[in-house]
């Protein structure tokens, strides 16, 4: 089937973990950068190999730049279930395509790449000799070459049940990888300041990309906490902002989080945080105040609101007001019905994040689509969505309750 318009297809290699944030993640950056999701299979589910087909080069390299769900991305040449497939694939891709990246002034390499097995060095010679009819002209150049070639071979998901044979093999020209080392370099562990929820690297830049943050940006997150989100939004040059109701975190006193430290140190904050990774030109500023009772006036300030809200089971807090905190959390007890909805805001995403074998939370990505009008103020009503107390609300009571017994008589079982 020929491909829609101009767009030229690549091939995704996505990393195996968050598995449902990953879809989310790859429409909202191509979105961002002016191309839209147009896939070439039925459905992606837990694969890592993905067949995508994008307006341009360089809308492709622009996705990497962003994406940390997604390893690398290649121009795809050709692909097959078996061997055969692939071949006759290769060779019925345009050869006018193929000629810049093969010339002979040119140097290349081919690497092999495989999931869910091992292959020994002579299995990938004999693979990489097996393209022999390509019309190769350059050198071959294993250190620094001008273009990298991958074949790439899927084996199924089932480690205990490896085949033979593989499910599908793809051969492509290497574009660029993504931003996975993202998650190393800005790892909780090496930060300045934390606290008992901070939030992870690796799903902190993954809600600043469903949430299309971009350059220029102003974003806010109302349980700012240690500044997670904010941190991952001004890596991407975005002002960041922030409230919470705990006064401890928001002025860096009290215990520490951290292994063998009592007390937090007199530098210990949000905006240290920032400048830890070079970014305190980005922060405007992080207040005490209860999200339940907003203090902003009427009017458009942010661009995104990205945030965590609390569960109500881990974190202390030191109390600054009369008023109480009602705790939050979505876990096993979960329906539709309990997605927020508003009349402004149309739902983008909603996806599951195992915590354990009893609980999960979910990221809920939002679009406004409107300006809120007055009419709008008591259109929930109308919604078949609205419910005046949903049992999701009593998470805290749930998990120090129902959920602690029932571990207690599973395992009780478990050893019967």
């Amino acid at each position: 089937m020929a491909l829609p318009g101009s767009l030229n297809r690549y091939l995704l290699l996505m990393a195996q973990e968050h598995l449902e944030f990953r879809l989310p993640e790859i429409k909202s950056l191509l979105s961002v950068f002016g191309g839209q999701f147009t896939n070439s299979q039925e459905t992606y589910g837990k694969s890592p190999f993905w067949i995508l087909n994008i307006p341009s080069e360089d809308i492709a390299r622009n996705l990497m730049k962003r994406t940390v769900c997604a390893k690398s991305i290649f121009e795809l040449w050709g692909h097959g279930k078996s061997p055969e497939e692939l071949y006759t694939s290769l060779k019925s891709y345009p050869v006018e395509k193929m000629v810049p990246y093969l010339h002979s002034d040119s140097t290349y390499k081919i690497k092999i790449h495989t999931f869910n097995k091992t292959l020994t060095q002579e299995e990938k010679v004999k693979r990489i000799d097996a393209l022999e009819f390509l019309p190769f002209q350059g050198k071959v150049n294993l250190k620094k070459p001008q273009h990298v070639f991958s074949i790439l071979e899927d084996y199924g998901l089932d480690p205990n049940s490896i085949p033979k044979d593989p499910h599908n093999i793809y051969f492509g020209r290497w574009i660029a990888d993504g931003q996975r080392e993202l998650i190393e370099s800005y790892s909780v562990k090496k930060r300045h300041f934390i606290g008992n929820t901070s939030m992870d690297a690796g799903l902190s830049f993954i809600m600043t990309n469903h949430a299309k943050v971009k350059e220029n940006d102003l974003v806010f997150d109302p349980f700012v906490g240690t500044g997670g989100l904010l941190i991952a939004s001004a890596h991407f040059g975005a002002y960041v902002c922030g409230t919470d109701i705990d006064y401890n975190t928001v002025h860096g006193l009290g215990k520490a989080s951290r292994k063998n430290q009592k007390w937090r140190g007199p530098d210990e904050n949000i905006r240290a945080n920032l400048r830890q990774y070079g970014l305190e030109k980005f922060y405007l500023d992080v207040l005490v105040s209860d999200a339940s009772k907003p203090s902003w006036r009427k009017g458009t300030y942010f661009d995104a609101i990205i945030t965590d809200p609390p569960y109500g089971i881990r974190e202390s807090t030191r109390r600054s007001g009369s008023q109480k905190e009602i705790p939050k959390g979505i876990e096993k007890w979960y329906t539709e019905e309990m997605v927020p909805w508003h009349p402004c805001l149309r739902l983008i995403s909603n996806c599951e994040q195992k915590l354990s074998s009893h609980t999960a939370r979910r990221l809920i990505t939002m679009e406004k689509v409107k300006e809120f009008e007055n009419r709008d103020k008591y259109s929930h009503l109308l919604s078949d969505h609205f419910l005046p107390y949903q049992g999701h609300n009593s998470f805290r009571e749930k998990y120090f309750s129902g959920v602690t017994k029932r571990i207690a008589k599973e395992e009780k079982c478990s050893h019967e």
